[in-house]
């Protein structure tokens, strides 16, 4: 059991896991859900600029690829921190349940907090980061 959840499989279940979410936000809720135009003009709604909308959905995509791969996993992670944190006060009026209409501000804040905590984990050894430093190593030798 202590094999099963080491740092290398918990940074890699921890990365995967958010970058799923990043990806299900970015690409079916921004893009087929409310679709680009649609998050811009709630972005203006809210007081934000509306090609800020553009913007984070395509860091949220990105960084989502990134993060599957293992790829620069502290930079994507700590890229998406303000825009987690920015989800949170976009809820932050619906109250703490993100079932509530409008959506709490519960999740994006947990969100943030496994951005975090990603940032502090790193790649970790299923990663093709380390899948290419490796092989870098190997081609010194």
């Amino acid at each position: 059991m202590n094999n099963l959840v080491n740092s290398h499989t918990s940074a890699l279940i921890l990365r995967v896991s958010l970058a799923v979410v990043l990806l299900a936000h970015s690409l079916y809720l921004k893009l087929v859900v409310f679709t680009l135009a649609g998050t811009a003009q709630y972005f203006g709604s809210i007081g934000l600029p509306d090609t800020l909308a553009y913007i984070v959905f395509f860091i949220e995509a990105v960084a989502g690829v990134a993060l599957i791969l293992g790829f620069k996993t502290r930079f994507f992670a700590a890229l998406v921190i303000p825009i987690l944190l920015g989800a949170t006060w976009a809820h932050s009026s619906n109250g703490w349940l993100f079932t509530n209409a409008g959506g709490g501000w519960e999740y994006p804040l947990l969100l943030s907090i496994m951005a975090l905590v990603q940032i502090g984990l790193g790649d970790g050894k299923y990663a093709i980061s380390h899948f290419l430093s490796s092989r870098r190593q190997i081609a010194k030798s």
